[in-house]
């Protein structure tokens, strides 16, 4: 879902989930070693617009007019080109068939109503079937899943790992499973619509009244659609996806969608039985035997059978939108069921609150969060001049008992492109945010399409709002477009500077594949350096990671205009740490292998001399 819209209610909309905490659960802080080898990495592709070659980017364009990527569009060429950029997942955001306004009856899909659709192109997280994958993907819509297993088979030929979204939350307005399997029903086929709460009713429900279109612009732009009349035949109504409970809900609701429910009872108790005290510190096994003899509420079983289904098909993980709407208990029953068929499946999602973070991961047994309102929105800070970068160091700190899954980004579709005039500017600007964000823990590090060639996002494309890449409309996405040079997949029409920064991401996210000190161990030298050193400028950030074979310094200068000539100071209880003795050594920066200096490490403390330049970074590995 876009947040800067659907945020302003959300507070609202967690209503549900503030309910749902287990009781006398002490959570587990102690620090523990990953069991990783090497950093992952998410590349995050919105699927309808990865392959897209048209440049015409008409707002509110149609299929027609502004075009749309396949599946097929994925070639081995495009597939080895992201493996060799530096990728070990990809997530391919939007493929659950959901809501469009497009006509697909001749393949047996109903029309859907302008009213309840946002865009033309329609919200990937307004899920129609989840059974079935979305027909504008598919050069041939009658064989559209078949397409869509054919991708998954060749990104596993080309090495990497598939991700897809699931939505637990919400589903769009009008459901209509047409590849349900053997036995499976629609959500809500068994509902009893009387009354407002029922545990085994997959939605909620506003008894007597009739569903009404909230007061918000026409759709399409006005455009003339026999569907687009200011109604949609729900009754009764159901409450909307963000927990609005109005029959008309607001034009700043997820009014495309409506809340599933988890059984939690409208004043916030719990219908299914709680995880006892402890159960934060047992495995994904211990819990799936606790839920094998439970009762519990039919939407649950709904999506674990989904999770379960595409896991069988070859799906290697899941991202899961607003997982914090929905009670730490499901996440347990579902994640643990899939870690079953799958224990190296990877269970990412969105979770804003930092004070449940923990609980999330633990007894929800996911294995990545969002780091998003703490070290994305420090990063965003320090770019804009709002915040120096030492806050960092204090973020970083407080979550060492669980920085492995805090997943690590600096863009993706929610989100202002980090070149967008909005967030760094440029992507040359965004370098050492990047540097910073991928080196600081051994959690995996997300970019979204588009990124490595510094997409700003300015297009007008109708529904979407300027700065992001629009999810709710066909759009060319101009930068990446030059690097597909029509299907070959070989950069041939970026810029320099767009080749260069290109590079640049290739040579980051090599080295953090290969990297085992960005696995281990983490040390600010910030306080070693600032106010105390001349030179050190307040946009510089300094830091170590550390593995028994390799040892890191990662100098980040996050001034665009200032560069900065200054004699490093590395603290005595660092190179203890690292076991080294008085001597000089050499520090080499591992992106680009030009720049080194020496250490001199005298009674235990260690200095070199420092020139950088402005968004310069250095990764600085000891020899």
């Amino acid at each position: 879902m876009i947040k800067k819209i659907a945020l302003i209610f959300f507070a609202g909309a967690l209503v549900l989930a503030t309910g749902c905490k287990t009781k006398d659960v002490k959570m587990n802080s102690e620090k523990k070693a990953t069991t990783t080898e090497h950093k992952k990495v998410v590349y995050q592709v919105f699927t309808r617009l990865f392959g897209n070659t048209n440049t015409t980017n008409k707002p509110w364009g149609t299929i027609e007019e502004n075009g749309v990527g396949k599946f097929n569009d994925f070639t081995d060429k495009a597939l080895h080109e992201i493996k060799d950029l530096g990728v070990t997942h990809i997530w391919y955001t939007g493929v659950p068939h959901h809501a469009l306004v497009r006509d697909y009856t001749a393949f047996g899909i109903s029309n859907d109503d302008p009213d309840v659709v946002k865009g033309r192109a329609g919200s990937p997280y307004a899920v129609k079937d989840y059974y079935n994958v979305n027909p504008d993907l598919a050069v041939n819509p009658a064989n559209r899943l078949a397409e869509f297993e054919a991708l998954i088979a060749r990104t596993h030929k080309a090495g990497m790992k598939v991700i897809i979204d699931i939505v637990p939350n919400h589903i769009a307005r009008k459901y209509e499973g047409k590849s349900n399997p053997k036995g499976v029903k629609d959500f809500g086929a068994d509902d009893d619509v009387s009354v407002e709460y029922k545990r085994d009713n997959n939605f909620y429900y506003i008894p007597n009244a009739r569903f009404e279109v909230p007061d918000a612009p026409k759709p399409l732009n006005g455009e003339n659609h026999p569907l687009a009349d200011g109604r949609f035949d729900e009754f009764p109504a159901k409450w909307t996806g963000n927990g609005s409970r109005m029959a008309k809900p607001d034009k700043n609701d997820w009014y495309e969608t409506v809340k599933v429910n988890y059984g939690i009872r409208p004043d916030g108790g719990k219908d299914f039985p709680e995880l006892p005290a402890g159960f934060d510190k047992k495995d994904y096994k211990e819990h799936f035997a606790f839920w094998s003899d439970k009762n519990v509420p039919n939407s649950w079983v709904k999506f674990k059978d989904i999770a379960l289904y595409w896991t069988a098909k070859g799906v290697d993980g899941f991202r899961y939108d607003m997982a914090e709407m929905l009670p730490y208990e499901f996440w347990s029953y579902m994640n643990s069921a899939i870690k079953m068929a799958n224990p190296d499946s990877f269970l990412m999602a969105e979770v804003y609150n930092p004070r449940e973070y923990r609980n999330y991961i633990h007894l929800g047994k996911m294995d990545y969060l969002y780091d998003k309102v703490e070290t994305y929105d420090k990063l965003k800070d320090v770019i804009q001049g709002r915040s120096w970068p030492d806050e960092i160091s204090g973020i970083q700190y407080n979550m060492m008992d669980i920085e492995h899954h805090m997943l690590h980004f600096l863009d993706n579709h929610d989100e202002q492109r980090l070149a967008s005039p909005e967030f760094a500017g440029s992507g040359e600007r965004g370098k050492p945010l990047m540097v910073v964000s991928t080196t600081l823990s051994s959690s995996p590090t997300m970019i979204y399409f588009g990124q490595e060639v510094g997409e700003p996002g300015k297009e007008d494309a109708g529904f979407g709002t300027h700065s992001r890449t629009s999810i709710f409309d066909y759009i060319g996405v101009p930068h990446h477009q030059r690097w597909m040079n029509n299907g070959k997949f070989d950069g041939g029409q970026l810029s320099s500077s767009e080749k260069e920064l290109r590079d640049f991401y290739k040579r980051l996210l090599n080295f953090s594949l290969k990297s085992s000190a960005l696995m281990g161990g983490y040390q600010e030298i910030q306080g070693a350096n600032r106010n105390i050193v001349q030179g050190y400028d307040k946009d510089l950030y300094t830091f170590a990671r550390w593995s028994k074979e390799e040892q890191l310094i990662v100098v980040a200068n996050f001034s665009s205009t200032i560069a900065s000539n200054y004699e490093m100071r590395v603290p005595a209880d660092l190179l203890e740490k690292w076991n080294i003795k008085d001597g000089t050594y050499t520090l080499v920066d591992q992106l680009y292998g030009k720049y080194k200096t020496e250490l001199k490490v005298i009674n235990g403390e260690g200095r070199a001399s420092m020139a950088i330049a402005p968004s310069e970074s250095f990764i600085l590995k000891l020899q």
